[in-house]
């Protein structure tokens, strides 16, 4: 036999996002933060000590994660409950769609909803964790952030004693 040919031309773009198959294509979504500073009431955590944030869809000044592509998706959270300030601390994940969640006065299914809880309490006062997990399907656009229902979260400078992570699992 005589030498290889040479390449032929490409083929036409596939169907999936970016021209790529979607059974074979395998996005790159997730992140990882800290949060540095304490919190306390009815707040938006930010965890703007980032380690991680491929993609960079999560925005630390935020606090939210907005969703680039439609999917399951896993988060996990874990904070830290201030001791010594109290006995209670809330800690949400919410997941909202882009807008004021009103259509006419009425609720038009944007509005914030609340996907995972956790509470930490200690009679003693002294430290204690709230966490929990989630698997959510995501449509682009959507918002995923861990809000306090009450409470103090300590902020742990440059250490990681309250986390906020995520990652896609399979787009749609």
């Amino acid at each position: 036999p005589g030498e290889p040919g040479r390449p032929g031309p490409p083929g036409p773009p596939g169907p999936g996002p970016g021209g790529y198959i979607p059974s074979f294509y395998s996005p790159k979504i997730a992140f990882y933060a800290g949060l540095r500073k304490p919190h306390e009431g009815y707040e938006v955590l930010r965890f703007d000590d980032v380690v991680t944030n491929v993609g960079n869809y999560y925005e630390p000044s935020s606090g939210k994660f907005t969703c680039p592509l439609p999917g399951i998706y896993f988060f996990t959270y874990h904070v830290l409950m201030r001791g010594g300030d109290g006995t209670s601390m809330w800690a949400d994940l919410m997941k909202t769609r882009p807008g004021d969640g009103m259509l006419g006065g009425v609720p038009d299914g944007r509005a914030p909803q609340v996907r995972a809880s956790a509470i930490a309490q200690d009679a003693d006062q002294n430290y204690d964790y709230a966490s929990n997990s989630v698997i959510l399907h995501l449509d682009a656009g959507d918002e995923v952030f861990i809000k306090l229902d009450g409470g103090k979260a300590h902020g742990g400078n440059n250490n990681k004693y309250s986390t906020f992570s995520g990652f896609i699992i399979s787009p749609d």
